[in-house]
């Protein structure tokens, strides 16, 4: 007898198959003599729409809301590029799995999605929408080396054991479902004029958009204030020079000039040094990576790189076997994983310039079960890596040197604080100096960080110096800086209660607990949505509110879904469903509450108009004759198509193509005109996998098995060499 193993997508279970050894690949599955390994592609399944569960609530009417059905139910997933159709390829894929399910040489099935509660999910309405009766169980791995594979695989657990996070799941699932259809509705029924992409309204988007909002208006009613401070320039007696500032009782920041102007003007020319301090101090490198802080990192170091885009280059890592889990909210190791971080630490550590320096040792500061919540921090694995593109060499490499700098010796500078005096008649304050030297570079050479020195002449306590020069220098106080997504990602993950970048122990504590902003699977989709649906714009790296965010904002009246405690109460109540804490019907009876309430609330507000949506002209331009049928081709909304596609006719080049996109393209008016002229297209800067430029001539060919089309390059040619 056999199982089956479903996964979460196609690479996920090669890489079982990989480790299990099973080379026998068929249409859709991979077979072996104990498993049969199949895959989704991510989400197989999707809640209905409000119209499939009544066809007369397909006309959007307030009278129609606030909708909350008896029972959810699931359909096969929609097309994305075709509206209100089927994902063909999802469908013809779940056949097949509920055809292995039913396989009388079959008498179990192992569920070997994503360890969190959206992987649990995407296995079990697959399943319990197949009507299984066979013993269903749960392989959960944080990484995907065959050895974590085989290892996994003797350990796996009955999915019984998995209620509570298939709870934590469904719960996250249907509330989202029903705050965010009922609230869009009525929100864009209510404040928008004319049909077209509605006002989102979402329980993560809204509190997002008003921290954007917020930070937007603290900016823009920023008064700036004027303040001064009095530095002067010591001699010593050897001709050596070092800088103090003048403050009393600890503050260097005057609001009146003519004070500081009477204070220098009555400075004796010799001072003294009546104090100081030599102090060496040691410094530890930032924790290992949990997903937030990878994002803040890569995006506030590289330009043109969004969290969005950070997250899938981890994913890419994480499915090709090179790093761990990435969806982590931890940043330290589980206790467990000792032996295997020694064994990961040997293979990376080799061949650096500074390999005797990186010494593996386990400290609380590294592993820590305590504080580890599902998913361990992100590090890389035993199997290093042969191919990767310039991204995720990139991403590997912040991972990997965050690893190592773990196990170096400490950073250690010198710190020197000199307090000197000098005597005049409105003399209250003294001048303080700091001076800093490095002595142990430590951790900081694995990425080179340079450290800015302050050399100070030697002086002792008691030591009579001269005064060289005094100067007031006027400072204008500076205006809040703009979100950008690492600010925003990290008050996101402590949900506004902690700005340093470095966490503490409450702060860790309060992560933990799931008390946030979305989790570290979705933080990044939320601020790419809220840019996709226009309520957010990217300047550089700093975002801001569009006008349409603004007014949303000042005018959507339920208050709730904007306020940090609301919205962190509310996922925190998720993470404790998991930990058996709190029920799933108690939460969604709050959510069914809370929706029915605000649907209520937005019918009975004024009516304002926040968008008027009109209809674009079209554009008819001919393009060229359909290969096909010879009827007009011209740009449509999400493709260059047939003109007579009523009838029939299915050619099309789509705007969002896959086989384009992957190499950093999207057809243009000119490329299609050219294919439809000429057959093939020239098409430049074309990106390969490996990050490298080219170009290529392009067709546009149908299928000798079915009516759809495919791409085929061809390189240009090369001159040919002359005769020798």
């Amino acid at each position: 007898m056999k199982k089956v193993i479903i996964a979460e997508k196609p690479s996920v279970a090669k890489n079982i198959a990989d480790a299990l050894q099973i080379k026998g690949k068929k249409d859709g599955y991979y077979e072996g003599p104990q498993y049969v390994i199949t895959w989704a592609f991510g989400h197989l399944l999707q809640l209905y729409d409000v119209k499939d569960y009544d066809e007369r609530l397909a006309k959007w009417k307030l009278d129609h809301f606030p909708f909350i059905p008896e029972r959810f139910r699931y359909k096969v997933k929609g097309d994305a590029r075709k509206k209100g159709k089927e994902d063909l390829n999802a469908k013809k894929q779940l056949k097949l799995i509920r055809s292995l399910f039913s396989r009388p040489d079959v008498d179990g099935i192992i569920s070997a999605c994503d360890y969190d509660r959206e992987g649990q999910i995407i296995g079990d309405t697959i399943i319990q929408t197949s009507n299984v009766t066979k013993p269903v169980y749960r392989l959960l791995l944080n990484e995907w080396t065959p050895d974590a594979v085989v290892k996994g695989l003797a350990g796996i657990k009955s999915n019984e054991e998995m209620k509570p996070l298939q709870d934590a799941g469904v719960s996250r699932q249907w509330a989202d479902w029903v705050i965010g259809i009922n609230l869009t509705t009525v929100t864009t029924l209510k404040y928008q004029k004319g049909s077209g992409s509605p006002l989102n309204i979402g329980r993560v988007l809204m509190p997002t958009l008003k921290l954007i909002y917020d930070r937007d208006k603290a900016i823009e009613t920023f008064v700036p204030e004027r303040y001064y401070t009095l530095s002067a320039l010591f001699q010593t007696e050897n001709g050596e020079q070092y800088e103090g500032v003048y403050a009393e009782e600890g503050n260097e920041k005057f609001k009146e000039k003519e004070q500081l102007e009477q204070i220098a003007a009555s400075l004796s020319d010799e001072a003294i040094v009546v104090d100081k301090q030599v102090e060496e101090k040691r410094s530890f490198p930032p924790y290992l990576f949990n997903l937030s802080n990878l994002q803040g990192h890569i995006t506030s170091k590289y330009k043109g790189w969004t969290a969005d885009k950070v997250l899938k280059v981890a994913q890419s890592l994480y499915e090709k076997k090179s790093i761990t889990y990435p969806r982590t909210a931890s940043v330290v190791l589980d206790d467990s994983l000792v032996g295997r971080a020694r064994k990961v630490l040997e293979l990376v550590k080799k061949e650096l310039p500074y390999e005797d320096e990186v010494v593996f040792k386990k400290t609380k500061r590294i592993f820590d079960s305590a504080r580890v919540d599902s998913h361990s921090a992100i590090i890389p694995t035993y199997l290093l890596p042969k191919r990767l593109t310039k991204d995720e060499e990139l991403v590997y490499r912040a991972i990997k040197n965050r690893f190592i700098m773990q196990f170096m010796p400490p950073a250690v500078h010198e710190e020197t604080k000199l307090t000197t005096k000098v005597n005049g008649a409105l003399i209250k304050g003294l001048f303080h100096t700091t001076g800093r030297v490095q002595l142990v570079e430590g951790w900081k050479k694995v990425e080179q960080i340079a450290t800015k020195e302050v050399l100070l002449p030697f002086v002792t306590k008691g030591e009579t110096v001269s005064l060289a020069e005094k100067e007031v220098h006027s400072h204008v106080t500076k205006p809040p800086r703009p979100h950008t997504e690492k600010t925003l990602l990290h008050v996101m993950e402590t949900c506004g209660k902690g700005q340093e970048e470095e966490k503490s122990e409450e702060l860790m504590a309060t992560i933990l607990s799931g008390y946030s902003i979305g989790t570290p699977a979705t933080r990044a989709e939320t601020i790419k949505k809220l840019k996709d649906i226009g309520y957010i714009t990217a300047e550089q790296k700093n975002l801001q509110c569009t006008e349409l965010g603004r007014k949303l904002v000042e005018t959507f009246p339920v208050q709730e879904l904007f306020d940090l405690e609301f919205t962190g109460r509310l996922e925190k109540a998720l993470s404790d469903i998991e930990k058996q804490k709190v029920g799933k019907d108690q939460f969604l009876s709050f959510i069914y509450s809370f929706t029915t309430k605000s649907v209520n609330t937005i019918k009975q507000e004024q009516e304002v108009l926040l968008r008027e949506v009109k209809r674009q002209q079209r554009n008819n331009e001919v393009l060229g004759p359909c290969p096909v049928c010879g009827h007009n081709v011209i740009e449509g909304q999400k493709g260059f198509g047939c003109s007579n596609w009523k009838n029939g006719c299915k050619f099309v080049i789509w705007k969002n193509d896959r086989y384009l996109a992957a190499m950093k393209k999207k057809p243009t008016k000119t490329m299609v005109k050219q294919l439809l002229k000429q057959g093939s297209a020239v098409v430049k800067g074309l990106k390969s996998k490996k990050g490298q430029t080219f170009s290529a001539r392009l067709r546009y060919e149908k299928n000798e098995e079915n009516d759809y089309y495919s791409w085929k390059m061809e390189f240009a040619e090369r001159p040919q060499r002359s005769p020798r």
